[in-house]
């Protein structure tokens, strides 16, 4: 079932890429989705533990940086990590939409 996801590059994790509606699979396709999602879902924290690892390693030279092209390509930085690290919470809390449509 793994091809029903699509492995994001920017995100670090496979996505959900259903060509139909999850309630359209077979019960047992929808459980091995789910628990593929489940496997996924269960590596997004430690995805974005190091996401704000790298963050803090960014703002400790931001913090030190003279050069303001310089400091504007940090905050940049950061900020696209901030960003990546707010979808993957999206995509963390998605489960409960997956799971509420195998169960309607």
């Amino acid at each position: 079932m793994k091809e029903n996801f699509t492995f994001d590059d920017r995100l670090g994790i496979l996505i959900p890429d259903l060509l139909m509606d999850l309630s359209e699979f077979s019960l047992e396709a929808q459980e091995e989705i789910l628990l593929n999602w489940e496997q996924v879902r269960g590596s997004i924290p430690d995805r974005i533990r190091d996401l704000e690892i790298q963050i803090n390693q960014k703002q400790a030279l931001l913090s030190n940086e003279s050069n303001f092209p310089r400091s504007c390509q940090l905050n940049s930085e950061i900020a696209e990590l901030a960003s990546i690290i707010n979808d993957l919470w999206l995509w963390y809390r998605a489960n409960e939409v997956l799971s509420s449509k195998v169960h309607h």
